[in-house]
């Protein structure tokens, strides 16, 4: 697991690059999650990866 930390005061500045809504941070599964999208974003080595191919879809 990664030590560097996702700093959630960054979901001020992020939203769903599919749907422009807002993200929720899943801290167990290091993801920023995309409920209207169905869509959870990775977050890598504290780096949010805000790529829709990159995400996994929710079922």
């Amino acid at each position: 697991m990664s030590t560097i930390s996702f700093d959630p005061k960054m979901l001020e500045a992020l939203v769903c690059p599919e749907t422009h809504t807002t993200l929720s941070y899943d801290a167990d599964k290091q993801e920023l999650v995309s409920k209207r999208a169905n869509l959870a974003f990775p977050i890598r080595d504290g780096i949010p990866v805000m790529l829709v191919d990159e995400a996994r879809r929710l079922d």
